[in-house]
């Protein structure tokens, strides 16, 4: 059979579930039986050897008997039951009890991506609808002997098979499931640039924090196989979905991987399963919006050890961890002095502006770009994921820059590059083909500013934050109207009508001070804050300087030509509602823009010197390439209505006289 006709006929089990499973569980029970079967097959040869060696080793430690039968076997795996397909179906009536002991059979390695099927959940499952013997029976018609069918083609088959079972979910496969046209385009970024190592003979790493199903390393290994003969990309992934995980592990046995490159556990937590260790390539579809909150305390933990940890970059908000990704890859890179590491990965359009100065967001982006790190951005078309029609992003981070583009970030416009699909497919309606892969491709190779490439310097995403005072100016006036407003304030409540001593003041108390000050109008502090000690002490009262600044803030009333105030040591007080901020740019000088752009219009304001150094940075991706769109003629809109109208007249003339 031929590389379709397995295909089909795999995916034709889901006949035996139909009315049994639904659509979005036939991947459930397909995947889990096309390894167990491929397995099989590639075991065959040596299961009589493996039995009797079996025999003489029962008593023998675990880790030797693996030893022992794997080099029989010459995999990475065994089976030690007597069991495979066809001796199951020899015992129809005992299939289930058959079937469990045959997967107890294997090797913990594959035992581990069975448990993370659920397999035997499955086959229970299976059983109790009276199907196991049936599907059984499927799958053991599929000829796929590793002499026909190599590893590669296995793996391609595998992969088809996860493609028809995402896309069989739609949306609920969109976490864990990226469209191959978005990878493909990833990969190519990846190895268009520092290509020289990759012609000579070679060992390179490459790396997926959130590997889901396994696509991307799957694709990369594919591109390099045929771009680079001379290099051996060994992949490396870690999953949090146990089904995700049991799929990428299982493709890359059934390829002939290394298996145990794929780790289980959450990258961004103490379950790093490659925890210090660095990679040539990394790339990644995090998910996007993912709320870390309820392991905060490992992360900051983490980050709290700078440059050994694995966020040296910095923390998002907790609300979205997609950051925290691509921090982590970071702290993989390789130095460089070893070649350095090149990063893709996929991100929506938040953390391009998200967070001002000082914030997580924009902490992580400047030191990304001040380190010259970061390579280009290339935004890609809405309507691209299963889950999801947002716009996304691709980041390209690089430490060993091209002298071409140091000091330089490449912008590409690829928002247009789709075609729309002939059906939808959850949320996703658009498509890139490959001729358009290979478009934006070459944009990003030639490196040249055009219709949909923007190149800049570092500095200008770059910007000063300072912050802009003005002097607190009011009046105060002992007026019927403000004492009203004391009266409502919380510090004046809590007084009561009974005195704790002589000098304590009562509101009543409070109140007749106020009204003996007069309604006179002060427009300087110092003489009303004096005067007001003076009315209190004369009555023979005291008050806490919480009640005084209570009773300054009800009686004032902010005024321009009030005498600005000044702290003890004569220094303008700031007032703190006419506070602004200003972003200016790096490349500008802060003083001649303060002159220009502010004290021109406000002469008394001035700059808090704290924030003279408060650098932040944003990519504000979309103002780079807007196009003004000027408005139609209002005579063009008149003729379209009109138009429209005797459209509409004519089809109810249509409609009424039949």
């Amino acid at each position: 059979m031929n590389h379709s006709e397995l295909v089909s006929l795999f995916w034709a089990a889901k006949e035996i579930l139909r009315g049994k499973y639904k659509a979005h569980e036939y991947g459930n029970v397909i995947l889990p039986f096309v390894v167990l079967r491929r397995l099989g097959r590639v075991l065959e040869p040596t299961k009589s050897q493996v039995q009797e060696e079996f025999s003489k080793l029962k008593n023998e430690p675990e880790e030797l008997i693996d030893q022992r039968l794997n080099a029989i076997t010459k995999q990475s795996f065994h089976n030690k039951s007597k069991f495979d397909m066809e001796l199951l179906l020899a015992e129809p009536d005992n299939i289930l009890r058959n079937m469990k002991a045959y997967i107890r059979g294997f090797s913990k390695n594959v035992q581990d991506i069975f448990d993370n099927f659920g397999m035997n959940e499955e086959i229970e499952k299976l059983h109790k609808k009276g199907e196991l013997l049936h599907i059984v029976q499927h799958f053991a018609t599929a000829d796929i002997d590793p002499k026909k069918i190599d590893n590669h083609a296995m793996g391609t088959i595998y992969e088809n098979l996860i493609i028809k079972t995402s896309e069989a979910a739609n949306e609920a496969a969109g976490d864990h499931f990226t469209p191959r046209e978005i990878i493909r385009l990833m990969v190519n970024l990846l190895f268009t640039e520092n290509t020289d190592a990759l012609d000579k003979k070679s060992i390179k790493r490459i790396y997926d924090p959130a590997c889901g199903t396994g696509g991307m390393l799957s694709i990369a290994s594919q591109h390099t196989s045929e771009k680079f003969p001379n290099v051996n990309l060994e992949g490396f992934g870690q999953e949090l979905n146990s089904q995700s995980y049991a799929i990428c592990k299982s493709d890359m046995i059934l390829k002939g991987l290394t298996a145990s490159n794929i780790k289980f556990g959450n990258a961004l937590t103490e379950e790093d399963g490659f925890y210090n260790e660095s990679f040539h390539y990394m790339l990644s579809n995090p998910p996007f919006g993912v709320d870390w909150g309820s392991y905060e305390s490992k992360i900051k933990q983490e980050h709290g050890k700078g440059h050994k940890g694995k966020y040296p970059a910095g923390l998002p908000r907790k609300s979205d961890g997609s950051l925290l990704f691509l921090t982590h890859m970071i702290s993989k890179m390789k130095k460089q002095e070893s070649g350095g590491s090149r990063i893709a990965i996929v991100l929506n359009g938040s953390p391009l502006f998200t967070g001002e100065a000082d914030s997580g967001e924009s902490n992580i982006r400047k030191y990304i770009i001040e380190k010259d790190w970061l390579e280009a951005i290339v935004a890609m078309p809405d309507q691209l994921f299963y889950n999801t029609g947002i716009f996304t992003y691709i980041w390209i981070i690089n430490n060993n820059k091209s002298a071409q583009r140091k000091g330089k970030v490449q912008l590409i416009n690829s928002i247009s590059f789709f075609e729309r699909m002939k059906s939808s497919l959850g949320n996703k309606r658009h498509e890139i083909k490959p001729h358009q892969i290979e478009e934006i491709t070459k944009i990003y190779k030639n490196f040249k500013e055009g219709e949909f490439c923007k190149i800049f310097e570092n500095k200008d995403f770059g910007y000063t934050r300072i912050t802009v005072e003005r002097p607190l100016k009011r009046n105060f006036q002992a007026s019927e109207e403000r004492i009203k407003i004391l009266q409502k304030e919380a510090a004046f409540e809590k007084l009561n009508g009974n005195k704790k001593s002589k000098s304590s003041p009562t509101q009543n108390d409070v109140i007749k001070v106020l009204q003996d000050l007069g309604t006179k109008v002060y427009k300087d502090y110092d003489i009303f804050s004096k005067d007001l000690d003076k009315a209190f002490g004369e009555s023979n009262l005291t008050i806490s300087s919480q009640l005084k600044k209570t009773i300054e803030n009800a009686l004032s009333e902010r005024d321009e030509d009030a005498e600005p105030q000044v702290d003890s040591k004569g220094v303008q007080k700031p007032d703190s509602g006419l506070r602004d901020n200003e972003n200016i740019p790096l490349k500008q000088d802060i003083d001649e823009y303060f002159a220009s752009e502010v004290s021109k219009y406000v002469p008394d304001a001035w700059i808090d010197p704290k924030t003279r150094e408060k650098i932040g940075y944003e990519i504000p991706f979309t103002r780079h390439f807007y196009v003004y769109k000027p408005l139609r003629l209002l005579e063009e809109i008149d003729k379209d209505l009109i138009a429209n109208q005797k459209e509409i007249s004519e089809l109810q003339e249509k409609v009424l006289g039949e």
